[in-house]
């Protein structure tokens, strides 16, 4: 399992950190902004829905909606998707 941090904003992205956090403060000093980062985990070895999981301690944004580690909008999921399938080929 790979961890990484998805900008919807800026369409980067952030891989290989112990933890989220590590990769959250990475693009946070680039210039990210807190409400535009999202945590993912990736797994090489499976393909297709299994590739990625939108689990982070990082996702959790009440103020956003978003109340638990997941990823709980469709559309931003979609759009963590399309930018990781833009850097990683599966």
């Amino acid at each position: 399992m790979v961890k990484g941090v998805v900008d919807i904003e800026k369409e980067i992205m952030a891989i290989g950190g112990e933890l989220h956090a590590d990769e959250e403060a990475i693009l946070l000093s680039s210039g990210s902004k807190q409400e535009h980062l999202w945590g993912i985990n990736l797994y090489p070895q499976k393909k297709g829905e299994e590739f990625i999981q939108f689990d982070s301690v990082i996702n959790l944004k009440p103020s956003q909606g978003n109340r638990s580690r997941g990823i709980e909008n469709p559309e931003i999921q979609k759009r963590v998707k399309e930018i990781v399938e833009r850097f990683i080929k599966t």
